[in-house]
């Protein structure tokens, strides 16, 4: 093992906060319900983040106005930095995303704020390594994966948290 230091790498990946109805669909912000719930898992995460439970991650979001609406809730509740990342949208490659993972340099935790069907499809190809219809993902749900390489089949699921589960 050489350094002793763990390989494992940490991912956190999120569905935005509900959402209203519109068009066009990258402008839809979120509804007062969507920042509650958001409020919610971001103070969740501060407190494990504080109790050392969990490291800081990096964060990163789509570009569309309710995941950065959700991401920048988040990283004002951590004090983490925040990074648009144009291929975390809901019309986009699981491929892009996977190779983009998979050269991702190991600096540590990651949190990924999409959008159904990526999130669902991601979590499900990490951790089954199967491309079916992924997982369920209630908005504002974090899904927490472990792994020592982030490809197909490769990931464990450590933690499944939605809103509903905290309030």
């Amino acid at each position: 093992m050489g350094s002793g230091k763990s390989d494992v790498k940490n991912v956190l990946i999120m569905r935005h906060g509900e959402a209203g109805q519109g068009f066009p669909d990258h402008a839809r912000p979120l509804t007062p319900r969507g920042v509650k719930e958001v409020s919610v898992m971001a103070q969740w995460l501060a407190r494990r983040i504080e109790q050392g439970e969990l490291p800081c991650p990096t964060l990163y979001a789509s570009p569309f106005v309710r995941a950065q609406q959700t991401a920048q809730l988040i990283a004002d509740a951590l004090g983490c930095s925040l990074q648009t990342l144009s291929f975390l949208t809901p019309d986009d490659r699981l491929s892009t995303v996977g190779n983009w993972l998979l050269n991702l340099p190991d600096d540590g935790p990651i949190m990924l704020v999409s959008h159904m069907p990526l999130v669902g499809e991601l979590t499900g190809r990490l951790v089954e390594g199967a491309l079916s219809q992924g997982m369920s993902f209630p908005t504002a749900a974090i899904a927490e994966l472990e792994a020592e390489v982030l490809a197909t089949g490769c990931a464990t699921l450590k933690r499944f948290t939605q809103p509903s589960q905290l309030s």
